[in-house]
Formats: C-alpha cells, sequence, structure tokens
C-alpha cells in the first residue's frame, strides 16, 4: 500500500436527505450543499429512458461513447479524437492526477477550491501548494499561482468559476497566465459551472484551447443540465495527451443509459437555458440581499453563493432545522448555498432576517 494513502481520510459523502429528515423529524427538506439542479432533469432525458431498449441489459455499453462523442464534438467544433469521457469530473480528475503525476511532484490550487484536486495529488505522493484567493474579490491570484511555479510543478488546477467562491475569470486573463506558464506544465480548466456564466456571452476558456496544447478543459453534465445521478463527465483536450488517457481509463467506464440521458440532455438546450435564467435571477435576489445586509460574499456566477457570516456553524444549524442543508466546512465563518428555487430562496432569507435581529 501507498504510505500516503495511510493518511487519508475516506471521502465521507452528503447524508442521504430521508436520513437527515428522520434524524431531524422534518416533514420537508431542501438540499443546498451540492450545487445541484433544483429545477430537475429535462423531460426529453426521462423520454429517452423510458424508450431504452432494455433487451440490451446484458450488453457492455459503446466503449467509446460514439454518439454523445460525435454529438460533443459537432456542438463545441472540436475533433472526436480531442474528448474523454469520465463517470463524472470525479474520474477525470483522478486519470489527470494517475497519468501525469509522480510522487514528489507539485500541484498548485487556488485557496479554497474543489477539494478533489488536493485529494488526488496527495494520493499519487504529490506536494500540494495552495495560492489563496484574493481576499477581496475572491478570485484566482495568477500572478501569486506564477510565483510558485517550480521545476516539480506539474498540473494547475484553475476551476472557472472557481467553487466555492463563484468567481469567474475572463479566458482572456487565463490564457495570459497559461501563456507565462511553462511548457511541461498541466494548465487543468474546470468549467463545471460554466453554462451559468451571465456576465459575457463568450465565457469558456475553448476558443484558446488549440494554441496552448499544456492546457485541458473539462465539463460535466452533472450541474445546468440536471444529471448529477448519471455520472458524465468530459475532457477537451490535446489529441496526444487524449490518447494517454484513453490508455489507461476503465473500457465501460460510461453505462449506456448514461450516454443516452447525456445525448437527450444535449439536445436539450431550451432546459439549460431556462435553468440558467432562473438561477441568474435568483442569484441577483440574493447578491441584493447580502449586500442590504452588510453580509461578505463574492460575485458569483456559478449555482451557488459563497458569503461570510459571524456564527456559520449556528446559520446553518438553524437554517437545517428549518429544513434547508447548507454547506458548511469550506472555509472558516463561510457557507455555500446552493442557488435553489424563488420560493425556496425567499423562505431562507426571511429566516436569516430572524437571526441577525435575535
Amino acid at each position: 500500500m501507498k504510505e500516503q494513502v495511510k493518511g487519508i481520510e475516506s471521502y465521507v459523502p452528503e447524508e442521504p436527505l430521508t436520513q437527515v429528515k428522520k434524524r431531524l423529524g422534518l416533514k420537508k427538506l431542501v438540499r443546498l450543499s451540492a450545487n445541484e439542479n433544483p429545477f430537475g432533469t429535462s423531460n426529453e432525458v426521462k423520454n429517452a429512458l423510458l424508450n431504452w431498449n432494455f433487451s440490451e441489459g446484458n450488453r457492455y455499453p459503446d466503449g467509446n461513447a460514439t454518439q454523445l462523442r460525435q454529438a460533443i464534438a459537432t456542438k463545441l467544433d472540436v475533433q472526436p479524437e480531442n474528448l474523454v469521457f469520465g463517470v463524472g469530473l470525479d474520474e477525470i480528475i483522478m486519470l489527470l492526477s494517475h497519468i501525469f503525476l509522480e510522487k514528489g511532484d507539485e500541484v498548485l490550487l487556488t485557496k479554497p477550491t474543489f477539494s478533489e484536486y488536493a485529494l488526488h495529488a496527495e494520493i499519487e505522493g504529490c506536494k500540494v501548494v495552495e495560492v489563496p484567493c484574493n481576499t477581496e474579490t475572491g478570485g484566482h491570484s495568477f500572478a501569486g499561482m506564477l510565483a510558485k511555479i517550480t521545476a516539480k510543478t506539474k498540473i494547475i488546477w484553475l476551476c472557472n468559476p472557481n467553487n466555492p467562491t463563484g468567481v469567474y475569470e475572463k479566458p482572456a486573463a487565463i490564457a495570459d497566465f497559461v501563456a507565462q506558464v511553462p511548457a511541461y506544465v498541466l494548465v487543468v480548466i474546470d468549467e463545471a459551472y460554466i453554462h451559468y456564466v451571465t456576465d459575457t456571452k463568450a465565457p469558456s476558456f475553448l476558443p484558446f484551447l488549440d494554441k496552448y496544447p499544456n492546457a485541458v478543459l473539462m465539463r460535466t453534465f452533472s450541474k445546468a443540465y440536471g444529471l448529477a445521478n448519471y455520472r458524465v463527465g468530459y475532457a477537451v483536450m490535446a489529441a496526444k495527451l487524449a490518447a494517454y488517457m484513453q490508455a489507461v481509463r476503465l473500457p465501460y467506464n460510461l453505462n449506456a443509459l448514461s450516454q443516452t440521458a447525456a445525448l437527450a440532455a444535449l439536445n436539450d438546450q431550451k432546459f439549460v437555458a431556462d435553468s440558467v435564467q432562473k438561477t441568474e435571477r435568483e442569484r441577483k435576489a440574493w447578491e441584493k440581499f447580502l449586500t442590504a445586509a452588510n453580509i461578505k460574499h463574492f460575485h458569483s456566477q456559478a449555482n451557488f453563493i459563497f458569503f461570510k457570516y459571524p456564527d456559520a456553524p449556528g446559520l446553518a444549524d438553524m437554517l437545517l432545522k428549518n429544513g434547508y442543508q447548507l454547506r458548511r466546512g469550506l472555509a472558516k465563518d463561510w457557507l455555500r448555498l446552493t442557488i435553489g428555487t424563488a420560493a425556496d430562496g425567499e423562505k431562507i432569507r426571511e429566516l436569516i432576517k430572524t437571526q441577525k435581529r435575535s
């Protein structure tokens, strides 16, 4: 066994909603801690799955995800061989770490950011170098990262918009950063929440990808497409890098139902647009409320908002008892709230007002 694995704590998944409701005696519980799409899943997905040929259940799925691969390649205007699919982005992150990291290497990442980047670096016996985000804006510190690059640096993780801060960086700024990164360093841009960006009409780094062969772009169907349960993620990268990934990934990692669901979801862009529109409207309501209440928060371009509260654990406990579960523990005195429905948002804001007055 790898020595570094012995010191890593097991991942603890969120307690199922049914168990939490039973434990707390709640009739209603809304999970706003996992950044899931509160507006459900496209009806096109349901229809596609109901029409799936279940007589094929004894057969292995298409290991190349041919239809889905071609559909995404066409939509993104990339070559099919530039795509690598994973069981959610979790598998993509694991594969990138497993393939491109060796014991003693270093990875750079923002603090705070998605925890799995560091987790898989530690599994590979690597040093995790954290660069604090801008304390005022919550943005990535590109200058801070450049200053930390050494001969041992192998991967730089950039979540954009960043989880948990929700802060978005423009593609040109990222491109300027990547241009200064040595070619031996892989820069991974995680665009899990890119669909929720509304501050600009062209939010993705994708147009710059061809110029930087050491850059990788990640996307998922778990968020705006509402397919968190189906576990479909993918990465776009140079064909040479993709070939390494394809050689190592499990041969049938994406089951047929997941492929069918993702293809149907991809074809229903109206559902995605509606979800984003509702999220943007409610996100603005939250930012207006937090600003008026003098509660520090970062300008979010994701489907969640990160805010600082004097008694964050107390507020989270109070909201949980009232049927609303927020994400805690990501940073001291901070909570992350998934943007939910307008009705739930209004109720939570009233509860916070009551908490502040008491």
